[in-house]
């Protein structure tokens, strides 16, 4: 939808409050406010988009061996439509998977479900030709020997590769080769940068006069403005009110006044969305919804290494998670940074750091150090300590890692995961139409542009918006408005500005390959 359509609307009748300005709350509120709707966003830390630490776009879930291969044809989908929302985000270069030869697995065993995951790419092309966002199909996937490998690590290597043997070469040269099984897998998964996602979210959502956002703003309480037979388990609620503090000092669009004390101030809205990530038992107790969660407490790690001699693909040494030996992960960022994963209890994951919700409240309780961490950030000495132990970690079986630092930063924050399978990698959202409530529960934020069309479909079941609008065909066409009239250099400048309020290196804002310009302009 264009600009001028957008401001045209100028008496839209319906309030969609949303709580929780992370991914889904974004991407969900960004949906709604191209359709017309007044949209409320309020989220508690001081810019959107500041949660769990993402890596890439885990197109087809091949970092799970776990999971179903349909739930990796359902990840494959969702990664090619978020990344036509938000491409400015992606860091274009492959992801290498080797399997450890003290693994169990063989790397032949996630072949078939490549094939199929290759399949899948091709017939979405089928679909829509703008799809070919990864590459061509054919080379979606591709093997590497033990004897390409060395042929290979004694190649110069590149500095800024334009082929999969050039990306291969650094990894034929650093990676120790005798720890490893073959083939290796080399996949078309991208790389995904947070600061550029709250980049994008911020500029789309400033893009339509209908969405409303309240960063820096603690949500106090929800309550049902007219309920019938509230005392019965089939009420029903036609209206919520959102009572809500913004940080002193902070102008609303709401008509406040600037208050040296925060006041109270409320809204009503005609649906409710939970979007509070980790945080959302905290809504469902309000609201008055019984369900089971878990929430997982993670991080990564930043380094710096000088000695990569080049760009280098993300690599992945599989491991059974949560073992002494869980899966190891190297993610490359411009400047020579590196984000790791571990995924051991002593690097990524925490001994208590999974908990469960209870009889009495929805809201799992995560220990208070780990809720310490993600308000107030992280204490000294431990993140030193987790941050060298995860360069010990990678250099196990990449050795010259070893002289790489520590930069004192990390990634992450807490993970919701619906139901009681801490396995689940797919989830979308879950709709309570008689209290006109939706909660979002996105394990993968690739997900989320599916569970705001799930919500857009809802709203239109109760009459809330139109089925058949311009904003749904530009939806399903991409054509979002703010792609029109913003480029890279545009998220460039406001992902560095949300890199240095968050104490991260500038250079983390950038990208080393953004996506090609023919294929942007097919999008």
């Amino acid at each position: 939808m264009t600009q001028s359509v957008i401001k045209n609307q100028t008496h839209p009748t319906k309030r969609v409050g949303i709580l929780g300005g992370g991914t889904a709350g974004a991407t969900i509120a960004i949906r709604l406010a191209a359709l017309g709707l007044e949209t409320y966003l309020f989220e508690k830390n001081k810019s959107l988009i500041d949660g769990p630490p993402m890596c890439h776009l885990h197109a087809g879930g091949n970092l799970y061996r776990e999971i179903p291969d349909e739930d990796c044809v359902a990840l494959l989908k969702q990664c090619i439509d978020i990344l036509r929302l938000y491409p400015y985000t992606i860091d274009v270069r492959p992801t290498v998977f080797a399997v450890p030869t003290r693994d169990g697995g063989l790397p032949e065993d996630l072949l078939p479900r490549l094939d199929i995951l290759t399949d899948a790419y091709r017939e979405l092309i089928a679909q829509d030709s703008s799809n070919k966002v990864l590459g061509e199909p054919e080379d979606y996937y591709q093997l590497y020997s033990h004897e390409q490998l060395i042929e290979l690590s004694e190649r110069e290597q590149v500095t800024v590769p334009t082929t999969v043997d050039e990306w291969m070469i650094p990894v034929a040269k650093y990676l120790d080769l005798n720890k490893v099984k073959f083939p290796l897998i080399v996949v078309q998964e991208y790389g995904w940068n947070i600061f550029r996602l709250a980049a994008s979210a911020q500029l789309a959502l400033a893009d339509y006069d209908h969405a409303h956002v309240f960063t820096d703003t603690q949500v106090q309480q929800v309550m049902p403005v007219d309920c019938e037979n509230c005392s019965n388990a089939d009420h029903h609620v036609t209206k919520w009110r959102i009572d809500y503090q913004q940080a002193a000092g902070y102008e609303s669009n709401l008509e406040s006044t600037l208050e040296s004390k925060p006041q109270t101030e409320s809204i009503e809205v005609d649906y409710l969305i939970n979007a509070c990530g980790f945080r959302t038992g905290v809504i469902d107790d309000m609201v008055g919804v019984k369900v089971s969660r878990m929430v997982e407490f993670k991080s990564s790690y930043i380094t710096h290494w000088d000695n990569a001699g080049g760009q280098i693909p993300e690599i992945i040494v599989y491991g059974n998670r949560g073992t002494p030996e869980g899966m190891a992960q190297l993610t490359p960022y411009p400047g020579g940074y590196f984000q790791i994963h571990g995924m051991s209890k002593f690097i990524t994951l925490f001994d208590d750091g999974l908990v469960a919700s209870s009889k009495e409240s929805a809201q799992p309780k995560l220990p208070p150090q780990y809720v310490h961490y993600i308000e107030d950030g992280w204490d000294k000495a431990p993140l030193q300590a987790r941050s060298q132990q995860s360069i010990d970690y990678v250099a196990e079986f990449v050795p010259t890692f070893h002289s790489a630092r520590t930069v004192g930063n990390a990634l992450y924050g807490g993970q919701q995961i619906p139901g009681q399978d801490d396995t689940l990698r797919v989830a979308d959202v879950s709709l309570y139409s008689n209290i006109r409530y939706a909660r979002a529960e996105n394990v993968k934020a690739s997900s989320t542009l599916i569970a705001a069309d799930q919500i857009v479909d809802e709203l239109t079941k109760l009459g809330l918006v139109d089925s058949d609008t311009p904003a749904n065909r530009n939806r399903d066409a991409h054509e979002w408005s703010y792609l029109m009239h913003n480029d890279s250099m545009t998220i460039d400048r406001v992902a560095r500005g949300l890199a240095e309020e968050r104490g991260f290196p500038l250079a983390m804002a950038g990208v080393n390959h953004s996506i090609p310009k023919k294929t942007l302009d097919a999008i």
